[in-house]
């Protein structure tokens, strides 16, 4: 069948993705041991580790593969959760943040493994970078450092001056926290190339299927328009997208929109701005986020829309961010710009655990997902296979309802997000 894109958001990923089927509507009724919700990263990296121990997995998503924020984010890979390993032991404990801890950096192993065992192609490149705009700033990387180092993770570099500016030449940073295990990559691509990795293991996958009733019991039977798959088990991963399926998930959490843009390609300018060619975050409250894409574009990412309503002029939000760091890009024309969804939790961490004893699902990554949705997808296909502590380590996580419900969540959190902006402007 012929390559479309017609229904993935306009972007600079989905004008360089890869060539993809069109996957067939689920009509009628299938049978699978796991039925898999959502095809974005969560759901697939479940698909795949389940498909590579031999279970039946059909994978049931309402677009295209990658369609939501899968296929829309910055493509970095940041360790760690949105709420870092001491935030979590000094909320939780010790014994609830120690598993945590363990699991804290496999998310990017698990993205390299795949990579390499499959032959994806998604311009993978190695090195990340913090960036500091003030002292303070710089003082909480410092300490990020010697956290992670606790925590079994070396090989970080803190540089200040000359040899931060060799990792990105802004003016506007006081110093760097280098960590040469984060990266960056093209997340579209990852996405597709898993799906096949998955389908080459036997896996299927419906596209235009959304899931509109789970029928729980002995087996899970999951409803969409025009057919209906019976399982032993089900996991729900629709994250952002999750709607109406399940209400008391969507009370827990709310969807949030990100923007990014990406430039004109730069050519030589792009290596003037980020020599390293590293992937870069700033630390404040509402960061800023780029790289450089493959072709020497920079896509520059910030902000949130709270609630997730598409903004009207993307560039807008986003150009001002980008020329604090780089003014010298005033004239520079924008080629793509789009928003992408994420599922924010109030505690900020990760939501997950069972709807039903053979009913799983993970959402509410909080900003911080890619490295955790690739995490959590071995976690749940090892606790389908009866290895659960893993999985139970999140699921003990608390997690309650945003204040005021939907109907005042978005202007409360916003309120909220305004005086820890405040705070990063005053530089407190």
């Amino acid at each position: 069948m012929a390559t479309s894109f017609t229904d993935h958001v306009s972007s600079y990923y989905a004008a360089t993705a890869l060539p993809q089927p069109v996957r067939p509507v689920l009509r009628g009724s299938a049978q699978a041991d796991v039925c898999i919700i959502g095809a974005g990263y969560t759901g697939l990296s479940a698909a795949l580790e389940l498909a590579e121990s031999g279970y039946r997995v059909v994978v049931l998503e309402a677009a295209r593969v990658g369609w939501g924020a899968s296929g829309r984010n910055g493509g970095q890979i940041v360790h760690s959760y949105s709420r870092d390993l001491d935030v979590i032991e000094a909320r939780y404990g010790a014994e609830v943040a120690a598993p945590l801890a363990a699991m804290a950096f496999e998310g990017a192993a698990i993205i390299r493994e795949r990579v390499r065992r499959y032959g994806i192609d998604c311009q993978l490149r190695d090195g990340g970078a913090f960036a500091a705009i003030t002292a303070r700033q710089f003082r909480h990387l410092a300490a990020q450092k010697a956290l992670w180092e606790r925590h079994g993770h070396p090989g970080l570099q803190l540089l200040e001056g000359a040899a931060s500016r060799a990792i990105v030449a802004s003016r506007r940073y006081v110093g760097t926290l280098v960590d040469p295990t984060g990266g960056h990559f093209h997340p579209l691509r990852l996405a597709q190339g898993e799906a096949r990795a998955f389908e080459a293991l036997g896996g299927r996958i419906h596209e235009q299927s959304a899931a509109r009733r789970i029928e729980r019991g002995d087996q899970v039977v999951v409803h969409t328009e025009q057919g209906q798959v019976r399982a032993r088990f089900a996991i729900v991963a629709c994250n952002a997208y999750i709607g109406d399926l399940e209400p008391r998930l969507s009370a827990r959490s709310m969807p949030c929109g990100t923007q990014i843009v990406a430039t004109e390609p730069l050519g030589e300018q792009a290596t003037e701005l980020i020599p390293s060619g590293y992937c870069v975050e700033d630390c404040n409250f509402l960061l800023d986020y780029f790289r450089l894409s493959a072709d020497k574009r920079l896509l520059y990412g910030g902000g949130v829309i709270y609630g997730a309503r598409d903004p009207l002029h993307i560039e807008a939000l986003v150009r001002p961010k980008m020329l604090k760091t780089f003014p010298q890009l005033a004239g520079v024309r924008i080629d793509y710009a789009w928003t992408g969804n994420f599922q924010l939790t109030l505690s900020r961490l990760p939501d997950v655990g069972r709807l039903a004893p053979n009913i799983y699902y993970s959402h509410g990554c909080s900003g911080h997902g890619i490295t955790f949705t690739h995490l959590i997808g071995r976690v749940l296909g090892q606790a389908i296979d009866g290895q659960a502590s893993r999985f139970d380590a999140f699921a003990r996580l608390p997690h309650y309802p945003f204040p005021g419900g939907r109907l005042l969540r978005v202007p409360i959190t916003a309120v909220a997000a305004w005086y820890y902006q405040m705070r990063d402007s005053l530089g407190l």
